[in-house]
């Protein structure tokens, strides 16, 4: 049932000829009950009684009832009550001004009584719709679940205007269910896809004229950020033309539907972000207990394998071996803890950078210098252009992104390939590539390649746990700079990072040098 039947005039529940009727029938009791009054009443007294009557009828039967009680209440005064009697005829010719001011009276009277009545009842539906859509207002603001909104928001259509609805959402690219999708049982009424598509692209709304069921309405939904979707109302095919305080009502409506959806797709980001921080917090906790626990024991491994070279008299040649391959693999696995706890640490925050102003190649030199034996069979060419200034960074931090670049491309490249490290001006900041000749990135895996554990060949036989780039990531960004990867035209990969310029101190010279340069001056 709709809201404003409770808020229905009585006139609005009779017809027209009903009207008309009750209204000769109101008169004509006036009339009956007027004239036995005539010997005691003067007829200013009779004539109030007839205005009353208009009156009445104004507040019970509109306007038009009014009108038809003032003509009526004129005649009926004349015939029955002006001498001479049942007569039009006036023997008195003031008796015209007094039929005349009667009839002004009672048609003002009426109308400004009607009026009122209807400016009340206005009020009154406006105050209500006011009060529904703070309820649902009310509502939406606390409801947790999308369905919740969306049964939330047809059940006020149907209670305060009788009408079908859906909610048509757009997906993360702004578009909406495909039209095969409209003539599915899940949609509650019929749906026009292209004007759907219209109200959704152009965020106004848009009317239709189709019938049989077909939604005659699309509101779009616009929330703050972007329109979250599209709200589909039908009407009865006998409902009135809409008002256009109602199609006010209609676009209150969906701008609050596209308040509580936005809310709650954001509440549903912040739990999952939430959720991925503990997950990544809880991982780079595990990883850092676990490194430090199994560092100690790795050492002594090493430690222990080494002591076998320097037993006297020397072991067999296979004892030896198998000493060396020992201690090959638990270096190997010291790296790899390392690896993991520098991971976790930089996640955790916890790394301070000692930056000083200091050149860049001094680092590559000491990164070359420390991979030894894993570069031998790779040389190492680099190139820097003569200007390069002095950067403020992380000495070792830096030095552990060159060699983990470097140890990368060596391992992924043909034996007797050569190695490309490039620096270059970059505006304000300088770019550093580290190249090689081997099979390249893998196609769409190139962003993925800087995540934790992930390798550019998942089945590679080559050892790894996938760390080098994510921790090259890491101290890059600590920096300030960026990092990327990118395949080379002529074949093989490169990855390039940047550091931020600034500029570096003034290296003021001793006293000592001074004198000198003045006495050779």
């Amino acid at each position: 049932m709709n809201s404003e039947d409770s808020l229905t005039q009585p006139h609005e529940r009779f017809t027209s000829w009903q009207r008309m009727l009750l209204t000769v029938l109101a008169c004509s009791g006036t009339t009956l009950l007027a004239t036995p009054l005539l010997d005691y009443l003067d007829l200013a007294n009779i004539v109030m009684l007839f205005l009353l009557t208009v009156l009445l009828l104004a507040v019970s039967l509109g306007r038009a009832a009014a009108v038809l009680a003032a003509v009526l209440s004129v005649l009926l005064f004349d015939v029955f009550f002006v001498p001479p009697r049942f007569s039009l005829a006036v023997a008195n010719i003031q008796y015209l001004v007094t039929f005349a001011v009667m009839l002004i009276t009672a048609l003002i009277a009426g109308q400004l009584t009607a009026g009122l009545k209807q400016q009340a009842r206005q009020a009154r539906i406006r105050e209500q719709r006011t009060k529904a859509l703070y309820e649902i207002a009310r509502r939406l603001a606390g409801t947790l679940t999308l369905e919740d909104a969306i049964e939330i928001s047809k059940r006020f259509l149907r209670v305060q205007f009788n009408a079908r609805a859906t909610i048509l959402l757009a997906d993360d690219h702004d578009r909406l269910p495909e039209e095969r999708s409209a003539t599915e049982p899940l949609y509650s009424v019929r749906l026009a896809p292209h004007l759907a598509t219209t109200a959704q692209t152009s965020g106004q709304t848009v009317r239709s004229h189709e019938a049989n069921g077909y939604a005659s309405l699309y509101l779009p939904l616009k929330a703050s950020m972007r329109v979250r979707g599209v709200l589909a109302v039908a009407f009865s095919d006998d409902a009135p033309e809409l008002p256009p305080e109602s199609l006010a009502l209609l676009e209150a409506l969906a701008s609050l539907i596209a308040i509580a959806i936005e809310r709650l797709h954001y509440v549903d980001v912040a739990q999952a972000t939430q959720l991925d921080m503990m997950s990544e917090r809880l991982r780079s906790s595990i990883l850092s207990a676990l490194s430090h626990d199994l560092r100690t024991p790795l050492t002594a491994l090493i430690g222990l394998a080494d002591s076998f070279f320097l037993i006297k008299p020397t072991l067999p040649p296979p004892a030896l071996e198998t000493a060396q391959a020992i201690h090959e693999q638990a270096a190997r696995l010291a790296s790899l803890v390392g690896n993991l706890l520098d991971m976790a640490r930089l996640n955790a925050g916890d790394v301070i950078l000692r930056r000083e102003w200091q050149p860049v190649e001094e680092v590559i030199g000491a990164s070359i210098k420390l991979l030894g034996s894993a570069l031998q069979a790779h040389p190492v060419r680099v190139t820097l252009p003569p200007d390069l200034p002095l950067l403020e960074f992380d000495a070792v931090l830096l030095e552990r992104v060159f060699c983990n670049l470097l140890e990368n491309a060596a391992k992924y490249s043909p034996p007797g390939t050569g190695l490309e490290v490039y620096a270059r001006l970059l505006g304000e900041s300088v770019e550093i590539r580290v190249c090689d000749h081997g099979p390249g990135f893998p196609v769409g895996k190139r962003d993925d390649l800087f995540n934790m554990f992930v390798r550019g060949h998942t089945e590679s036989s080559k050892p790894g746990t996938g760390l080098g780039l994510a921790i090259c990531r890491a101290i890059v960004e600590a920096h300030g700079g960026e990092i990327g990867a990118e395949n080379r035209p002529e074949g093989g990969a490169c990855v390039r990072f940047t550091l931020p310029g600034g500029v570096p101190p003034v290296v003021e010279e001793e006293e000592e040098e001074k004198k000198n340069k003045e006495q050779f001056a």
